[in-house]
Order: C-alpha cells, then sequence, then structure tokens
C-alpha cells in the first residue's frame, strides 16, 4: 500500500504543478483576447472574469497519470504489472470519452453550443466507456436488488453517467461549489480504492483532483481587479463530471467479497454525489411546475436558496460542502447495519424537509424585506 500511496501523492504533486503552471498562461491569453463570461441577471458575480480554467483540466491529469505509470512501468517495478492489463482498455476508453466531452465543453465555453448537441456527445461517451467493460451490472441491495440483466445495467449506466456529468455541470453557481464538492468526491474515492486495492484507480483520482487545487485558489481566493479570478466554465466541470462518473462506476465494480468493512458498496459509489444529483432533479421538476424549459438555465438551485437567506458566497459554499460531507459519512457508517434503499430514501425525506425549511425563511425574509429574494 505505501508503494501505491506514493504514486498517488506523486499524480496528485504533478497535477497541482501542471495545473497551476497553465491557470496563469489561461488568464493571460483570455484577457488578451477578451475571452469572458458574460455578465447578465442569472449571474452571481461582476466584473470581469475569464471561464477557461476547466482547458487545464484534461491535459494535466492525462499528463500527471500516465508520466506515473510509464514511469512506473519503464524500470519494471513489479507491482504496476498486473494492474496494465486489467485498466488499459477502460482507461483508453474512457480517454476517448473525456476528449469529446473537453471538447464539446471547450466549444460551449467559446461560441455557445445548444444543449441538444451536448447531451449527443455525452451520449457518446457515455457508450464508450460501457463498451470498455465499466458498467453497473449489481445493485447491491438497492431497490432490493442484486445482480442485474446486461441490457438493463447498461441503461442504468449510460444513465447515471449523463447524470452524473450534468449534475456537476449545473451546480457550478458559486466560487468554488463545483470543485469544493468534486474534491470531496475524488478525495472519498481515492480513500476507497485504497482501501480495497484498486490502486489504478486511486492513482486516478489522485491526479483529478490533483487539478482542482490550484483552480480553487484562483477561483475563490483570486482577486479579479488583479486578473486573477478565473472560472472553470463548461470545459472543466464536464470534464471532471465524467471523470466522476467513471469513477463512480469504478467503485460499483469493486468486488464484493473485497469489502471487509461491512459497508454497501451501491452506497460507497453515490453518496458524495448525492447533493448535486437530488438539486438536478429537484430543479428539473420545480422549472416543470412553473412552466418554464427544464433545460434552460436559471435561479433556482441550493446554492441560490442559501444567497437567498442572507449568506455570502464563501458561507453558503462551506454550508453545502459540509452538507455534502454529513451526507457521506452517516450513509457509509448507516450502511453497515440499514438496508441501502431506506438510506436513500432517508436522504430524499432529509433533503426535502432541508428545501421546505429553507423556503419557509426565505419566504418569511422576502415579506420582511418586501422584495423577492428566490424564485
Amino acid at each position: 500500500m505505501a508503494y501505491w500511496i506514493q504514486n498517488y501523492v506523486l499524480a496528485l504533486a504533478l497535477s497541482v504543478l501542471i495545473t497551476g503552471l497553465i491557470i496563469p498562461k489561461i488568464l493571460l491569453i483570455a484577457f488578451r483576447k477578451k475571452l469572458f463570461d458574460t455578465v447578465d441577471e442569472r449571474k452571481i458575480h461582476r466584473g470581469i472574469v475569464p471561464r477557461l480554467g476547466g482547458v487545464a483540466f484534461l491535459p494535466a491529469l492525462i499528463f500527471s497519470f500516465c508520466l506515473v505509470a510509464g514511469f512506473n512501468l519503464h524500470f519494471h517495478y513489479a507491482e504496476i504489472i498486473p494492474l496494465t492489463g486489467v485498466v488499459t482498455v477502460p482507461l483508453f476508453f474512457l480517454v476517448c470519452g473525456a476528449m469529446l466531452i473537453y471538447l464539446v465543453g471547450m466549444a460551449d465555453d467559446l461560441v455557445c453550443v445548444r444543449y441538444r448537441g451536448k447531451f449527443l456527445l455525452q451520449i457518446i461517451a457515455a457508450i464508450l466507456i460501457m463498451a470498455s467493460g465499466m458498467w453497473v451490472s449489481d445493485l447491491y441491495g438497492f431497490l432490493w436488488l442484486r445482480s442485474i440483466p446486461a441490457w438493463i445495467g447498461w441503461i442504468i449506466t449510460g444513465f447515471c453517467i449523463i447524470y452524473v456529468v450534468n449534475a456537476v455541470n449545473l451546480i457550478d453557481g458559486i466560487d468554488g461549489l463545483a470543485s469544493g464538492l468534486s474534491a470531496v468526491a475524488l478525495g472519498w474515492y481515492s480513500y476507497v480504492f485504497c482501501v480495497y486495492e484498486e490502486y489504478a484507480w486511486m492513482v486516478l483520482s489522485g491526479a483529478t483532483l490533483g487539478t482542482l487545487i490550484p483552480f480553487f485558489y484562483y477561483n475563490v481566493f483570486g482577486n479579479p481587479e488583479k486578473q486573477k479570478k478565473i472560472f472553470m466554465g463548461d470545459t472543466g466541470s464536464l470534464t471532471i463530471g465524467i471523470m466522476l462518473a467513471f469513477l463512480t462506476i469504478a467503485v460499483f465494480n469493486i468486488p464484493e467479497d473485497a469489502v471487509s468493512s461491512g459497508s454497501n458498496i451501491f452506497i460507497m459509489a453515490v453518496s458524495p454525489l448525492i447533493l448535486p444529483c437530488f438539486d438536478v432533479a429537484r430543479v428539473f421538476f420545480h422549472r416543470v411546475r412553473h412552466g418554464r424549459n427544464p433545460f434552460l438555465p436559471d435561479k433556482c438551485h441550493i446554492h441560490h436558496k442559501f444567497l437567498a437567506l442572507g449568506l455570502l458566497q464563501w458561507q453558503a459554499l462551506v454550508s453545502i460542502v459540509a452538507f455534502d460531507m454529513l451526507f457521506v459519512i452517516i450513509n457509509v457508517l448507516m450502511s453497515r447495519v440499514m438496508q441501502p434503499t431506506l438510506i436513500i430514501l432517508g436522504d430524499v425525506l432529509l433533503w426535502v424537509a432541508l428545501n421546505v425549511l429553507l423556503t419557509r425563511i426565505i419566504r418569511a425574509r422576502e415579506r420582511r424585506l418586501g422584495k423577492v429574494l428566490y424564485d
């Protein structure tokens, strides 16, 4: 394990270094070419801020992972040899799918792409990942189901990949939120893969996590007046989304007999993504109920509710990330003694209660101030 932890730290450090070197260059180019995020009534930020931070993500994580793996293979470290055949095919297909997502995200950041076009590329990326053999074949007791037929597994896997990609994309509404929630998920997956000896995916998690650390600094603490602030844009959120979706499927593929802690694999896989995924579902039905196009953006996400309470962006960020971590900890602990369907049902009830409570507090504040704070 110590050998693989060293590789994990190396991949993470390389990814941090490369992303940290690329982002200032992106800022320089963005200001020279005037490639800025548009400001409108839906956006929270004010001022001139580029939205191309995510351009650094995929090159940095691929370079870091491949350099660490190549170094080990070149010097014939025996520990990595058994893994090469197992991970090579899924990894190659992942890179192909991630490249498609990366390119459509970049196109959207630069010239805007219709959501139908983005959905089409996401479907192709999902098919590529499933073609590599990475798909959900067991629900580990969720809905009281275990092994499922291949065709059902492919449908569930494809839906989950597209859902997670869009959940990460849509939660990217305030500084540090998408990167913070993604970092929690990547940190959790790193731990899971380490404990259950899925070391290749642990290193991949570390390389992906490393891209978020420099970005988080520039996104949250960067000063726009000094041209140091940047957003990840669709390039970043979609890229991180496809990586998280793949790693979620990789957790589903951990052999159940390897899990000695008693924790449920389904819960370990989905818990870090519950908050953004629940938010997407709530927003979708909220828009439909109010007669809006469910695929067009507005200001009805969970972070908009926290801001309507009067919280500052950093306070909303800390609150939401804390809720996300709470979901992970409680769910995993409860999965040792409770059926996974009941755990998810409890999460749904907790999520509904939280949103009802927030809405009532917001409406009371609106009556007191005499203006609409959340729609």
